[in-house]
């Protein structure tokens, strides 16, 4: 069965279940009695009678699981390169259901909108949307709750503010991450000025594209995970001469920075607030001249 609304279709049951209201992902949604537009959780909220984020999407997986099939994904697998991918399309970052997912992630939301996109894409004939993170040959790390993937080419992302100091992080998630520890915890011995540049990986295959760049620097700070990866990532530095110093120690508990800032510790005995405690010693205090 299918129903016509304007320029929207909706179909109901059959094979249609898995393709439904394509169009909404691009359009919004006009509303035939309350004459007020929309995207299609705008629409769910307003037939359920609710203002519940989560509750609106919950009722759009519970019709049409298709659309909410999550990707299973580890971070250090392969991450799915975006061959596949048609029709993309960058814009702000608007869309409540991504600056929910990053606010789940701990990130801030006037970070999150400063440093990211909204990426709309089409993969086998499907629509989707996720948060985007440029990098520097105009290619995305793109993420959402169900997917953690790169629109090619894959490539570092070089921040630059016009310092001679730099620090490195492996992703996107742990840039967001250092941003709000820094905007959480001001002060703290940071300097003055437009502060450090970065360097995010996207990557630890990555690592031989950042070294040239790396060498450029006085000092780098490398806050990459506490793994076998991320100790082989800052070896790698190091032995090709960049001036590099690794500051994982200051979270050694924690994975890495995303987990560090929600406090989610990878032994779950004895979890304390360690996040408030030692976030300030992510900043590097700057040293006290020798007098005479």
């Amino acid at each position: 069965e299918s129903r016509m609304r304007g320029d929207m279709q909706v179909r109901f049951g059959g094979r249609y279940e898995e393709t439904y209201c394509r169009k909404a992902a691009r359009r919004l949604v006009p509303s035939l009695r309350i004459g007020q537009g929309g995207d299609i959780i705008t629409l769910a909220m307003e037939l359920q009678k609710t203002k519940d984020i989560s509750y609106a999407l919950k009722t759009i997986e519970g019709h049409f699981p298709a659309a909410f099939r999550p990707v299973a994904a580890s971070p250090r697998q392969a991450e799915p390169q975006a061959t596949g991918y048609r029709q993309v399309r960058i814009d702000p970052l608007t869309n409540p259901v991504l600056l929910g997912y990053l606010k789940e992630r701990g990130i801030l939301p006037e970070i999150a909108r400063e440093a990211c996109k909204e990426v709309h894409f089409q993969n086998k004939g499907k629509w989707y949307f996720a948060v985007g993170f440029a990098n520097r040959s105009g290619g995305y790390e793109i993420r959402n709750k169900y997917l953690k993937g790169s629109i090619s080419p894959k490539e570092i992302t070089h921040i630059k503010n016009g310092s001679n100091r730099c620090i490195v992080v492996e992703g996107f998630m742990d840039y967001l991450s250092y941003l709000t520890l820094k905007a959480t915890h001001p002060g703290n011995g940071q300097p003055k000025g437009n502060g450090p540049d970065y360097i995010v990986l996207n990557s630890v295959s990555n690592v031989g594209k950042a070294i040239p760049v790396l060498k450029e620097y006085k000092s780098a700070l490398c806050l990459l995970d506490n793994d076998s990866a991320g100790r082989q990532a800052f070896q790698q530095m190091a032995q090709a001469g960049c001036p590099v110093r690794d500051k994982s120690d200051c979270y050694r508990e924690y994975n890495d920075l995303n987990d560090y800032l929600l406090g989610r510790k990878m032994a779950q005995e004895n979890k304390t607030d360690h996040q408030h405690e030692t976030a300030p010693k992510l900043i590097e205090k700057p040293a006290k001249k020798q007098s005479g």
